[in-house]
């Protein structure tokens, strides 16, 4: 039995393909302005990679921003869902899933039993998403990707005070102006971040085992400052690359509905 998982967020589509609980294949692909043509690109790279066709699936579950339109899903589950049984999957001792996305931020407290007890999500503000960062590159000129590295570089602590992207990138350009090291304005953004994040987290109790998930979880400056905001040493998820546990999380549910058919 083979099934997907396809997560369309809303900056990168992710799918993982499965079999007997194990992964035949992922592919991670950015999102286009429709998320059906973002899910069938995904979906045709993850199914190349696999050496399949479509028609060698047995379901898929969607899951993500766009879920609802994607057109060869069997189902569709909640990010929130998703992200805790991939997580859960990988790492059993998992109580609480962070996963901070393009546009929103979520924690997730899991049981004893990988099920969702409580949780809580900021979509209101894209000062603690993965956008915030995205702004914030851009301001900079520095590729997305390389936040981490450059900011592990800090050698000067510096602080952002606003909390809205918009004063904040005003801020950044500020500090610019000012001769500030790159360095120190991206470390100075990393910490701004976990900062909102970690009051997010707070609000539900927070507790270990911690991991995050989503494209953010690969940016080591924002790991490392949440770990320290939140004062508890968050736990990698090895093996595993974390933008695709909501998409894991999505195949696993494929596989235990197997039988049901499309709705």
């Amino acid at each position: 039995m083979i099934v997907a998982g396809c997560d369309i967020g809303s900056l990168t589509a992710k799918a993982v393909i499965m079999e007997n609980q194990s992964i035949l294949s992922t592919a991670v692909v950015r999102a286009g302005a429709r998320p059906a043509d973002s899910a069938e690109k995904v979906m045709e790279k993850a199914l190349r990679r696999a050496g399949l066709n479509m028609k060698d699936l047995t379901r898929i579950v969607g899951t993500g921003y766009g879920r609802e339109q994607i057109p060869f899903v069997s189902s569709v589950a909640s990010e929130i869902m998703c992200h805790a049984r991939g997580a859960w999957h990988v790492m059993p001792s998992v109580r609480m899933v962070i996963d901070i996305g393009g546009q929103d931020a979520k924690a997730t407290r899991l049981d004893a039993q990988g099920n969702v007890a409580r949780y809580i999500y900021n979509d209101k503000c894209a000062s603690g998403t993965g956008r915030f960062l995205e702004v914030m590159a851009e301001a900079l000129e520095i590729p997305l990707e390389e936040m981490g590295e450059v900011g592990a570089r800090s050698t000067e602590k510096l602080s952002i005070s606003n909390q809205c992207v918009i004063f904040a990138e005003t801020e950044v350009v500020s500090l610019v102006n000012e001769g500030k090291e790159t360095a120190d304005i991206i470390n100075a953004l990393h910490h701004a971040l976990a900062k909102r994040v970690s009051a997010l987290a707070r609000s539900i109790e927070v507790a270990e085992d911690i991991v995050m998930t989503g494209g953010v979880a690969k940016n080591s400056g924002v790991f490392g400052a949440l770990s320290q905001a939140l004062g508890i040493g968050m736990k990698a998820l090895n093996g595993v690359d974390p933008q695709i546990v909501g998409a894991l999380g999505a195949a696993l549910f494929a596989a235990e509905n197997a039988g049901k058919g499309k709705p």
